[in-house]
């Protein structure tokens, strides 16, 4: 264990490593568990174990997850558009129940009102349970959707000709991967971490290591998860059975 590790070149580590900073500026492997309480920078890092972050992780290249990337909110940050040199400018994610996927597009309608959306060719095999909008733009019309989706394509109709459709079209993932990882839209938390919640604790409230950290909060007030606790119990506490 160590407060704070950097590598100018390449590292491998065969068991453990428990870091408050680690700083790469070549590669990191670890072939055990890592454990990492501050923050994490490093051009590259392969862990053949776990890895645990309990503070901030900069990545200054590409993430490749094979899994499922779980968090408590998302968004994309970039410079600016306006004001680049001062200003970051954030959208969040937009998120859903379902392994949902959005298309949409604007067509216009021709002579006989008839309008044909051609899809991909791999957009059944990816997508199943199509949900349909249409609005049309600058005329008053009727617009509806005359011929559901099928070998790739579907029909619009509109009650007079040239009239100018925004259509928006979403799909619940079908795919293998996806049939067999369904995200539960709810579920028990562990046994080990039921009566906590999760949120930031600033400087101070944190008894045992006193860092500002994400932490569970056990009802108590107590905090769970730092490392000079041991995993399920709280320092002073009178509950005895958490």
């Amino acid at each position: 264990m160590t407060n704070a590790l950097q590598v100018d070149n390449d590292a491998q580590i065969d068991g453990n490593l428990t870091a408050g900073f680690v700083v790469t500026a070549s590669s990191l492997h670890a072939l055990g568990n890592s454990q990492v309480d501050g923050s994490m920078t490093a051009n590259l890092a392969v862990n053949a174990g776990s890895l645990a972050v309990a503070g901030n992780a900069q990545i200054n290249g590409n993430l490749t997850v094979s899994g499922t990337v779980s968090k408590g909110g998302g968004s994309f940050r970039i410079d600016h558009p306006l004001d680049p040199e001062n200003k970051y400018l954030y959208h969040s994610f937009v998120e859903s129940p379902d392994m949902m996927n959005i298309y949409n597009g604007n067509v216009v309608t021709d002579e006989d009102g008839r309008a044909i959306i051609e899809l991909p060719d791999w957009f059944e095999a990816l997508n199943s349970d199509f949900r349909y909008q249409l609005t049309v733009i600058g005329t008053f019309a009727q617009a509806i959707v005359a011929e559901k989706i099928h070998n790739g394509r579907f029909l619009i109709r509109t009650d007079v000709p040239n009239v100018e459709v925004s259509w928006q079209v979403t799909g619940i993932r079908h795919d293998p991967w996806a049939a067999q990882n369904r995200i539960p839209v709810e579920e028990w938390k562990p046994v080990q971490q039921r009566g906590s919640v999760s949120r930031f604790v600033p400087v101070g409230d944190c008894s045992t290591c006193n860092r500002p950290r994400r932490v569970s909060v056990r009802s108590c007030g107590h905090s769970f998860g730092c490392p000079s606790v041991s995993p399920g119990k709280c320092t002073g506490c009178p509950w005895a059975d958490h």
